[in-house]
């Protein structure tokens, strides 16, 4: 066959075929029924879950606040929108007489465990692996769910923050060791689409809580507000044992992938099936201005994010005035546009890399500065709305849609800097982000203790807006999507050829070219297996 004869002619070189484009890769596995789909897809709903148990308490502490007992001496409700009539709906109290900053030191509680376990878990999951980390992290979590209620009528605010920062922890490994597993399973030019997916579950998560929350707060068993932790506690249990049992942690070790599906991730990651992992390079990550940008970007985002889902429920009551069934419906809007804008963008994103018509870097830098500066930009124009319910809602609504650009920019960013140390990376990144979004419910219970007036929240809004801008531009400044020298891409072993025991040379062709560029992977394959 002429044809094929000149196109192996044309890419043979000394017995092994060097394929230079992933999207050209000869066996690919096509369609979704291909083992890393099924793996993104129980990230994803990991990612959903551990969003369910961080953001359930937001709602449900709008419930079981008994308001009518701490009104003396702190205004509950904002009267500056008196002269719209807006109708008031208070519903029943709750049991607890917690004021606004003891609130915001309640839901802070989660987040002080969820930090301390990040760095240790990051690095860990590089020793030891990070599936059953992720597993039975979670499923601590979602067992502890169902102790919430006996710890917050029993043991009182301490109990309650107790139980909270046990749940924390059993979440600390969610993201590092999403990001290693990612980091194992996900080819470069799939991973704004995949990393994007996964890391959107945060927002279906949001999505279904809050109004699922305000459901349950207003008509669940048991009370109502302590149903919305049994019915997710089950729900996490389910999801962790399901994905110990199913999940495995790279395409080596899974027994039943498709040995093509196996060879393509393996060769677009690392050139081979032989992957060296020298040590954390320390030194290094800390001289790095790339990590620094990823790192600062990070933490602005969080402490934006954490203020809207932290406060926004608090927000609508206090100032917007909506009701507890429809806060939580109306609350998820902005999560429901953050999810769907994070799927769009992400298309987006690897169009613009795999067409060549941006670099990685500036695709990322492109990408974030949507995901940050749009939600701190509505936060400004939020604060002067007044009481036009309506106009604030739908401004938070798209900002924090926008801000759904983070996952195909900074978010992503560690798998192109260092695929070999993705998951540490993260661990870092996040746990230094999480310190700066537990203080985000802190500063803004205080701000409005007392005094939940428009003047009060519009200070919450403009702090907010002002970390995400500086921290976005630190990000353009510093950012890159080149993988870095300390990754060690000159460790990366090539498998011999099977024909002439020859390895490929590495040289001219070096593996880190296809990461960097993060569509594209130098391979080195022979000749006899283009043929099969």
């Amino acid at each position: 066959m002429p044809f094929r004869r000149s196109k192996l002619n044309h890419r043979h070189r000394d017995g092994h075929v060097l394929v230079w484009d992933q999207n050209n890769l000869h066996d690919r596995p096509r369609g979704w029924a291909t083992t890393r789909y099924f793996v993104t897809f129980m990230l994803f709903l990991g990612m959903a879950n551990a969003y369910v148990m961080r953001t359930n308490m937001s709602v449900a502490i709008v419930a079981m606040v008994n308001h009518t007992a701490i009104q003396q001496g702190e205004e509950i409700l904002d009267d500056e929108c008196g002269d719209r009539e807006l109708e008031v709906d208070n519903g029943e109290d709750g049991e607890f007489p917690w004021s606004s900053s003891l609130q915001g030191y309640i839901l802070s509680s989660f987040f002080y465990g969820y930090v301390i376990t990040q760095i240790p878990f990051g690095i860990l999951a590089k020793k030891y692996g990070a599936l059953r980390f992720l597993g039975w992290g979670m499923l601590i979590n979602s067992v502890f769910a169902f102790v919430v209620p006996v710890a917050a009528r029993e043991g009182g605010v301490y109990g309650l923050c107790a139980v909270r920062f046990i749940q924390g922890l059993g979440e600390g490994p969610i993201v590092p060791c999403t990001h290693a597993l990612l980091a194992k399973w996900i080819p470069p030019n799939e991973r704004s689409r995949m990393g994007a997916a996964v890391y959107a579950g945060a927002q279906f998560g949001t999505i279904i809580s809050m109004p699922l929350s305000g459901l349950l707060a207003e008509y669940g068993f048991s009370g109502g507000w302590p149903s919305i932790f049994y019915v997710f506690g089950v729900v996490g249990t389910i999801w962790s044992i399901a994905f110990l049992i199913l999940i495995y942690e790279d395409p080596s070790s899974h027994p039943r992938i498709d040995e093509r599906e196996k060879r393509y991730i393996n060769d677009s990651l690392w050139g081979t099936d032989v992957i060296k992992s020298p040590p954390i390079p320390f030194k290094a990550i800390i001289k790095s201005l790339p990590f620094y940008a990823i790192l600062f970007a990070h933490m602005g985002h969080n402490y934006g994010y954490e203020t809207l889902m932290t406060e926004l429920p608090t927000y609508m009551k206090q100032v917007l005035r909506f009701s507890l069934k429809s806060n939580g419906l109306l609350s998820s809007l902005p999560y429901l546009a953050m999810w769907l804008f994070s799927m769009f963008i992400s298309v987006v994103a690897d169009w613009m890399i795999t067409s060549k018509r941006f670099t990685l870097t500036a695709t990322r830098k492109i990408i974030n500065s949507i995901g940050q500066y749009g939600p701190g930009l509505a936060l400004i124009a939020a604060s002067y709305t007044g009481c036009d319910r309506a106009l604030t809602l739908a401004i938070l609504t798209v900002g924090v849609g926008l801000n759904g650009g983070i996952y195909s920019g900074f978010k992503i960013n560690h798998l192109d800097l260092t695929p070999r140390f993705a998951g540490f990376l993260m661990a870092i990144t996040n746990c230094s982000a999480n310190l700066a979004g537990l203080l985000a419910p802190i500063a803004a219970g205080n701000l409005i203790n007392n005094k939940p007036t428009m003047g009060q929240w519009q200070i919450v809004f403009f702090i907010a807006a002002f970390v995400y801008i500086i921290c976005g531009t630190f990000y353009n400044l510093f950012g890159s999507g080149d993988r870095q020298f300390w990754d060690n891409p000159a460790n990366d072993e090539h498998k011999p050829s099977l024909g002439n025991g020859n390895s490929a040379s590495s040289t001219n062709n070096p593996p880190t070219a296809g990461l960097s560029n993060g569509n594209s992977a130098t391979l080195a394959i022979t000749a006899s297996e283009s043929r099969q």
